[in-house]
């Protein structure tokens, strides 16, 4: 070997950064979801934007679904928002809802829920069920912490009732855009929400 001949380096390693990738993996989907909606996104088209591989969104999120929820805000939002005094959590979420819809209702997980239905069903179904398990473990966590569910514990049908109600005030304001809804000053809509969502979570 001919000693002016550099030293052979050692093979280059990869470089590991588990919070990058996830950064990354999080605003490329923002973007997407933004962009093509829910339903016309890939796991594939957000791991090309991201830089990372199709595998390793799988490994980190699950699914679509959870990508969904871990990336845009509302659900994303929802255990900050919820915890508290379990007396006032109506207030808390009516409050978040109207602010986060008067702000930037385009990009709403329960505005693309609904946009996603008249296009495919199935993947409006099954964002919905992860929707609906993602809030009813908040809201567990707030308003019965340390206690087993009870044989007739019927929190989680509140919790759908409550995501139900929602979403209907969601579509008549914000996207049909229809009276009396459509016009209503929001610290009337935020009162009348906060009334409503009280009575279905405790009666």
């Amino acid at each position: 070997m001919n000693d002016r001949e550099a030293p052979e380096r050692p093979p280059r390693t990869r470089r590991r950064d588990p919070e990058g990738h996830r950064a990354a993996i999080l605003e490329a989907a923002r973007h997407t979801f933004a962009e093509r909606g829910y339903a016309r996104t890939t796991l594939r088209e957000i791991a090309r934007r991201a830089g990372v591989t199709h595998g390793l969104i799988s490994r980190q999120f699950q699914s679509k679904e959870r990508l969904f929820l871990a990336a845009v805000p509302g659900n994303s939002d929802l255990g900050r928002v919820a915890a508290g005094d379990p007396e006032t959590l109506p207030d808390r979420i009516a409050r978040a809802f109207v602010e986060r819809m008067e702000t930037d209702a385009v990009n709403d997980p329960l505005v693309a829920l609904v946009r996603s239905a008249a296009s495919d069903e199935r993947a409006a179904a099954h964002l919905l069920v992860a929707m609906q398990e993602h809030s009813a473990g908040v809201y567990r966590s707030v308003l019965s912490p340390d206690a087993p569910a009870a044989p007739d514990d019927d929190l989680d049908t509140r919790v759908a009732l409550v995501g139900s109600h929602l979403i209907g005030v969601a579509f008549s304001r914000y996207i049909a855009r229809t009276e009396p809804l459509a016009s209503m000053p929001t610290g009337k809509l935020t009162e009348h929400l906060t009334r409503t969502l009280r009575h279905i979570l405790f009666g």
